[in-house]
């Protein structure tokens, strides 16, 4: 009995082993076929996955626009009547004005009104005192120190006095001019004087003020001195400013051609790094040139102009430059445009060149009129006119 029982258990065992190993059989069978399957379905998870989008490239960061900023250049300001004249005459300065300060303007004054800097050459002093002329003076103007408003009230920004009216009144008008123009705040250059100022948008803008540093107020014709204007702009450079201005008194009166030695000194200082050269002297329009990066302008002629009721040459302009600020933040001379204008606006007296047609008051000339294709002539160099002769007999013998 106990034998059978021992062949039975161990019949049981075999069975158990029988199953285990059918069981181990078939689980590896059921896997092989799910690995395989898992393959298959790895194959396929890789055909159906979404596209992974490529990452985009970042746009460029725009480069900054450039920026335009207007220089405006006008020519000489004598503002008022010259001693040989009757302040009780309806010709005088005083009489046309008639207190109206913002009158020598009034026609041109939209011109300044954005610009960013208004350039100009003052040819007068201004004192409340009875100040003796000097023995240079042939002609000297002396204005009531309240008639300083003119300047700002015409949008005039900057102002020469380096010239051969600066000591009309030796030391005492000058030092008296300075303190008029000090009093509205008005920025103005001496003779052979470097300075920086900043203009409303943050122009560094450096501007030398020369005429003939050793015969100032005696009407030398004498050039400035150039080795004092090239250490000026050496030294704006220096600095690091970021343009440079040159305003020269200069050259020969009534002339419509700049001397020899005029554009010699004008080359050699923008070659030197200087951006724009505003002349003064002549009393009449002479060229503009465009040389290299720079801009010439030998001479701006008259603009509100007392020094004569019947001036020789009644034309005028409006010179407008055009610089533009890159993004780097450089500045450069971009384009310019030219306002050919009357030194009165008594356009028909002027054509006429009537007695007494100078009411002061410059007015620009309408395009396509033959006095508006002259003085665009002169300023620009096409001019076949002959240089003026001007005598001054019939002046003093009017006045008297």
């Amino acid at each position: 009995m106990k034998r059978i029982l021992q062949v039975v258990i161990l019949a049981l065992l075999c069975l158990t082993l029988v199953f285990i190993s059918k069981a181990r059989l078939d689980l590896a069978l059921t896997i092989i076929p799910e690995a395989a399957a898992d393959d298959s379905s790895n194959e396929t998870v890789d055909t159906l996955a979404p596209e992974v989008s490529p990452t985009p490239t970042p746009e460029p960061t725009p480069e900054p626009e450039p920026e335009y900023f207007t220089i405006s250049c006008i020519g000489d300001m004598t503002l008022t009547t010259n001693q040989y004249f009757s302040e009780q005459s309806s010709a005088h300065f005083a009489s046309k004005m008639n207190g109206d300060y913002s009158y020598p303007f009034a026609n041109t004054v939209q011109y300044f009104s954005d610009d960013e800097i208004t350039l100009g050459n003052l040819e007068c002093s201004f004192s409340d005192k009875k100040l003796q002329n000097s023995i240079y003076a042939q002609f000297y103007f002396l204005c009531p120190a309240e008639w300083i408003q003119i300047l700002p009230q015409g949008g005039v920004d900057f102002v020469t006095i380096a010239n051969n009216h600066t000591m009309d009144f030796n030391d005492a008008g000058l030092e008296d001019t300075k303190a008029a123009l000090d009093s509205i705040g008005m920025a103005y250059g001496e003779d052979e004087q470097a300075q920086v100022i900043t203009t409303p948008s943050g122009i560094k803008m450096g501007i030398y003020t020369a005429g003939d540093g050793d015969s100032i107020g005696t009407g030398s014709t004498n050039i400035p001195d150039k080795d004092k204007a090239l250490a000026a702009i050496a030294d704006f450079q220096a600095q690091g400013v970021d343009y440079i201005v040159c305003m020269f008194h200069w050259g020969s009166e009534l002339k419509y051609r700049p001397t020899d030695a005029q554009v010699e000194l004008a080359h050699a200082c923008i070659d030197a790094g200087a951006d724009l050269i505003y002349g003064s002297h002549s009393h009449c329009l002479q060229p503009l040139e465009e040389y290299k990066d720079g801009i010439i302008l030998y001479s701006m002629g008259n603009w509100s102009f007392g020094g004569s009721t019947k001036p020789t040459d009644p034309d005028t302009a409006i010179f407008q430059l055009k610089i533009r600020r890159d993004g780097d933040g450089s500045i450069h001379n971009d384009s310019y445009e030219i306002i050919p204008c009357c030194v009165s606006s008594d356009l028909e007296g002027a054509a006429n060149n009537v007695d007494n047609y100078n009411d002061y008051k410059p007015t620009p000339y309408e395009p396509g009129t033959e006095e508006y294709d002259r003085a665009m002539s002169k300023i620009l160099g096409t001019y076949e006119g002959d240089d003026m002769v001007r005598d001054y007999s019939d002046i003093y013998a009017s006045y008297s």
